[in-house]
């Protein structure tokens, strides 16, 4: 029997995003974001308030950067959503961390994180209860360490990291499971 709960942000697993921009002093701002997901087959949204200095950067810059954090990184990515770069000026050199700058955005290439995808800013959608960054995905970049023998991200060598709303933690992927659209379809040729 389920028991009631009430209401929670109940969706899991959440990715860990490491959203970077530059500031209009062009330091590197980076923050975690967890409440992220594709939107369209080139596009993603992050939700985010728009008190983030990130949202400030990147009405700037049109441009951003989302890294997926993994287990290596985990301290890091924790700190970027800790701090506030309105409040930490030096937030992102405290990481220790090292960024270029993309060739195809002006936005910050973060480069401990294994996989990043460069974005331009598609648009920003405010509603009474919605506040969604858009981003067009014009690349997509992953160490060449993590991909498979066809060039495909392999998520168990890039460790990526999710996050459990439920109980506040980080958790990497498990096994895998079954082939995605592949495994139900001997339900659809059940006769009726």
């Amino acid at each position: 029997m389920k028991k009631d709960l009430g209401v929670l942000t109940a969706v899991f697993p959440m990715p860990v995003l490491m959203i970077a921009t530059y500031g209009d002093d062009g330091k590197v701002d980076v923050m975690n974001a967890a409440w992220g997901q594709i939107c369209d087959y080139d596009k993603i949204i992050i939700s985010l308030s728009e008190t983030h200095k990130t949202v400030a950067n990147i009405r700037l810059n049109k441009a951003f950067t989302v890294a997926m954090a993994d287990k290596d990184h985990i301290r890091e990515a924790d700190y970027f959503g800790l701090v506030s770069g309105n409040d930490t000026a030096d937030k992102f050199e405290r990481s220790g961390y090292t960024a270029v700058k993309s060739e195809r955005v002006n936005a910050p290439i973060i480069e401990e994180f294994p996989v990043v995808m460069e974005c331009e800013l598609f648009e920003i959608i405010e509603t009474e209860s919605i506040f969604g960054v858009v981003g067009k995905i014009v690349n997509v970049k992953a160490e060449e360490s993590i991909l498979d023998e066809s060039g495909k991200v392999d998520v168990k060598k890039a460790d990526l990291v999710m996050f459990d709303q439920f109980r506040h933690g980080y958790y990497t992927i498990g096994e895998k499971t079954a082939q995605a659209f592949s495994v139900g379809l001997e339900l659809s040729k059940k006769k009726e």
